[in-house]
Order: C-alpha cells, then structure tokens, then sequence
C-alpha cells in the first residue's frame, strides 16, 4: 500500500494520494487549495496515474484544486450528493471572512464541477485504482460529509497491527472534531455521527484527518473529549473549539 500527504495552502488541508503500490493508478482525496502543483510533483516522483479523486465533504479548503486536477488527469470525481452543489457554489457554506480570504490569496477565483461526478451516499463503494473505500456518510460538519473506510488486510506490503484506515474529513481530528457553527453545520448531527458513526470503528483503525497529524481509533476512543460521555450525554451541545478555519 502507498499513501502519500501533505498539508495545502493556507488552511493546512491534508491531501491524500494513495495507491496500491508506486508506479500505479492513484486516487487522491482533498484537493485544497494550492495542492495541484504538490500533486504533480509526487505523482511524478512516484511514477503515479491520477484516475479518481474523492471529497469528504464539500468546504473550499477540501475542493479548491479539484476541477483543475480532474481535468488536468482525465480523472472523475466523488462527493456525497448533499455536499455536490458546493462544488460549484463553495462560498454557501462557508462564512465571509472565508470569501475575503480567498479573493486576497486567489482574487477573481470562479468555480465549476468537474467534467465526471459521481454522486455518493452512505454505504457506497468505490472500487477504482485497485482500491476499495467505503463511504460512512456522518454529517453535522457539512450535510454531506463522509468518511472512507480503507481495508487494509488485501493490501501488498508487509503485515503491521493497523487493519484498517479511516480518511475521516473534517468529522474527527486527533484530540476533537470538526466545527458545525458554519451555513449546513448541525451540533445535533454530528452528535450522532460520533455516536453511530464514529464510535463503533474499532481501535486498530489509522484515522487519517483533513487537517492536523494521523491517530488511531484507540487513542481518540480513550483521549478525545468529544468521544466521552459529558459530551456525547449532554443536553444540549456547543460547538468545538475547531483545529481548522472550515
């Protein structure tokens, strides 16, 4: 198995490349915004073939390369159909210093979908590159949002005690969870994404996040306030204190 990332632009949005092995097909997960030019250069480094990129939710800071990157690749592009009309339309969920931020760094920046989209809902499997994700759609950060289950176990490489990897958005971080103060966000839903969503994953799951460094299911299950009881019990929710602008 290969994954490569790297953190993009402004916002420090994870980008995911991964791939059977170097020198195949890929699918790359979360093209932000200056990711394309970083992409280009690890698929060449690694000899790679972009054919799929996959959104795990539809906030600018996730899909601000991903037209141009499909378009550059011949490749099409999955997003859950509750997050699809961002992708032509990101500033509506987003707040105003977001479009401020972005008219600075990118002014005159227009937004269109890619050539090929592919509408996911929860469940869904997408078999492409010799990979197979599984979509867990768990909103409350965006309507759409999805986490992608990778199974590991018919992977090439060595054997290692993580079964599984988890590219889980901005649903959950090392140490907290994404915001839901933004147009589409729900406290509520998110409570129950972690609670049906999040929780069951077992501990030997990688969680690879949209922003700040990997952790495990295990560790998050054991240190991630927003995974204990005070908050998963409480009445009534406030929104996280977010590692990410969006």
């Amino acid at each position: 198995m290969f994954i490569a990332s790297f953190p993009a632009g402004v916002w420090q949005t994870n980008c995911y490349l991964l791939a059977t092995e170097p020198g195949a097909e890929c699918v790359i997960v979360d093209p932000g915004m200056e990711a394309l030019d970083t992409v280009v250069d690890v698929v060449a480094e690694h000899r790679l073939k972009p054919v799929a990129v996959v959104l795990t939710h539809g906030h600018l800071d996730h899909t601000f390369s991903v037209t141009p990157l499909c378009r550059s690749s011949d490749a099409a592009c999955w997003i859950h159909v509750a997050d699809r009309a961002l992708l032509a339309d990101p500033f509506a969920a987003m707040g105003p210093d977001a479009f401020a931020l972005v008219e600075r760094l990118a002014p005159g920046s227009t937004f269109v979908e890619p050539d090929t989209v592919h509408e996911l809902t929860d469940g869904a499997t997408i078999a492409v590159a010799g990979l197979e994700l599984s979509a867990l759609h768990a909103p409350g950060h965006t309507p759409g949002s999805t986490m992608f289950s990778l199974d590991l176990s018919s992977m090439p490489g060595p054997r290692t005690d993580v079964e599984s990897l988890v590219l889980s958005g901005d649903v959950l971080f090392a140490g907290s969870i994404g915001r839901t103060d933004l147009p589409g966000g729900s406290s509520v839903d998110m409570l129950e994404s972690l609670r049906t969503k999040v929780l069951p994953l077992p501990d030997a799951v990688a969680i690879l996040p949209g922003h700040g460094p990997q952790t495990t299911m295990a560790r998050e299950r054991a240190h991630n306030p927003y995974l204990q009881a005070p908050y998963l019990q409480a009445p009534y929710l406030q929104d996280p204190s977010p590692r990410s602008p969006s």
